[in-house]
């Protein structure tokens, strides 16, 4: 597998904030967000080729970390992704897939499913990118895919809001997955990889969450690290 990076840090976002974890992040995408945070595994593609094993003895160099987050790029487009995670399991990590929900989980070993679906704010632009805004278009929302992970286990919702009508876009979603989803479960982040447009737009995505019952999502490694590689 092509993997961007393999690290030991704090979990920033979501549920399991604050919580020591290895990262495993896969090179590769079939979105391109216009703010994707990662292009080094998206946009542009970069790493090193690494088999199963030899991620394996990375992760176990880190005794300590109960916890395992596979992420991307998007991780469920890696070849040999399903027998990876097998092997994580079989060493006992907690195991969450970070994952833009766009492909079926299939039996995959996963212990919290941490889905982000991309709402229309992530659409590269339609004329510098016009070949990949209609990719990404056509493959960023698949209700199917998203009710195939909630029927598969323990989840969390992860969207990146940019503006406040961003919320109705995703209630729609949400209401098209005609499953009972406590609104504790929808994480809602602020789209930022600085400290100044995170705490900016967290004054009213709060009082978003406040309002509609959903969970307001900081960008914990942003706060304590900035926006750098390997945190």
């Amino acid at each position: 597998m092509l993997i961007s990076e393999i690290f030991y840090s704090i979990q920033g976002e979501g549920e399991l904030t604050g919580v020591p974890s290895v990262f495993v992040r896969t090179s590769g995408c079939n979105l391109r967000c216009a703010w994707c945070d990662t292009p080094y595994a998206s946009w542009n593609p970069e790493g090193e080729t690494l088999g199963v094993k030899q991620i394996l003895g990375r992760i176990e160099s880190h005794p300590v970390a109960g916890h395992v987050v596979l992420t991307g790029g998007e991780p469920m487009i890696a070849p040999e992704i399903r027998a990876l995670a097998d092997e994580i399991r079989q060493i006992g990590r907690h195991i969450t897939i970070e994952t833009a929900a766009t492909i079926a989980p299939q039996g995959i070993a996963c212990d919290l499913a941490s889905l982000s679906p991309k709402l229309l704010n992530s659409a590269p632009h339609p004329l510098e990118h016009t070949t990949w805004r209609k990719k990404h278009e056509a493959t960023r929302w698949q209700p199917d895919v998203v009710r195939a992970w909630l029927d598969a286990g323990p989840y969390q919702f992860k969207f990146v809001v940019a503006r406040p009508e961003d919320i109705d876009e995703l209630e729609h979603m949400l209401a098209a997955l005609r499953r009972d989803i406590p609104r504790h479960k929808v994480l809602l982040m602020p789209e930022a990889t600085t400290l100044e447009k995170m705490r900016d737009r967290a004054t009213w995505l709060g009082e978003l969450c406040k309002s509609r019952g959903y969970r307001y999502a900081h960008r914990l490694h942003i706060e304590l690290y900035g926006n750098r590689r390997g945190t």
